[in-house]
């Protein structure tokens, strides 16, 4: 079985589908008749669900805050547009203290995911360490990174704004996802496969990060990951919400 350890905030994501036939009378806002919810993990818990799609021998473990977190969005039920977005529950994150039973944990695990959405829950010198005592590691980060965090990690995933602020064009660790055109790996374009419909980029990244490792751990081979990745990514932006390849 393959042991795979996730770390990160994770959330409850809340979709709530209406119905917007009218303007208010009160202000140039949509009325939203709410009509149908639907609740699933987001964020680690989302890259916890990918992997147990994607791989039904692998044995996921995951390291969250105590703290819930709710991202709410209120969304027209026939166009898929999204109004607005209520996030609750992050100001106050308690943050992970790594101490000696937590370390030798890490280096047990064939693969570590570190999936941090800059709320508190990881320092960077958390993650520095996390990466650095790692057998196979990835890092989905919304922080601004340091060089110790990039060294210490065997590749991170950041998408095209995150790549531009923190300065990077061309690493050997580096995976810039690019949307439906793919991905971008030492300056190398890998476009997807088999682009879809774009219905909802929701934990689009989440999948690529997921799906990636999981195949590298399997063939070591960068290139075919990628597009794996790509294929696994293309599938779930074709759905609503935050899905999951199969």
């Amino acid at each position: 079985m393959l042991q795979i350890l996730v770390i990160g905030e994770s959330c409850f994501d809340r979709f709530v589908y209406c119905d917007t036939n009218r303007l208010s009378p009160e202000a140039p806002v949509p009325v939203l008749i709410p009509r149908e919810t639907k609740i699933n993990l987001g964020m680690a818990g989302n890259v916890v669900n990918n992997i147990s799609s994607i791989n039904f021998m692998a044995e996921p473990t995951q390291w969250v805050q105590k703290e819930q977190i709710v991202k709410t969005r209120y969304i027209d039920k026939k166009s898929n547009h999204m109004f607005f977005r209520v996030d609750e529950g992050e100001e106050m994150v308690t943050p992970l203290q790594l101490d000696e039973n937590k370390r030798i944990q890490i280096t047990r695990y064939d693969i570590v995911i570190v999936s941090d959405y800059d709320k508190g829950f990881l320092t960077l010198e958390t993650i520095e360490e996390i990466g650095r005592i790692s057998k196979l590691s990835i890092l989905d980060s919304k922080k601004t990174l340091s060089t110790d965090v990039l060294n210490a990690f065997t590749f991170v995933k950041l998408n095209e704004i995150e790549a531009k602020y923190n300065n990077i064009t061309n690493s050997d660790k580096v995976l810039i996802t690019l949307g439906s055109k793919g991905c971008s790996f030492m300056s190398k374009s890998y476009p997807s496969p088999n682009p879809q419909e774009t219905i909802d980029v929701s934990g689009a990244g989440d999948t690529f990060t997921a799906s990636f490792i999981l195949k590298y751990f399997e063939t070591k081979d960068v290139e075919k990951s990628i597009i794996f990745a790509n294929e696994m990514a293309a599938k779930v932006v074709s759905k609503r919400g935050v899905a999951t390849p199969n």
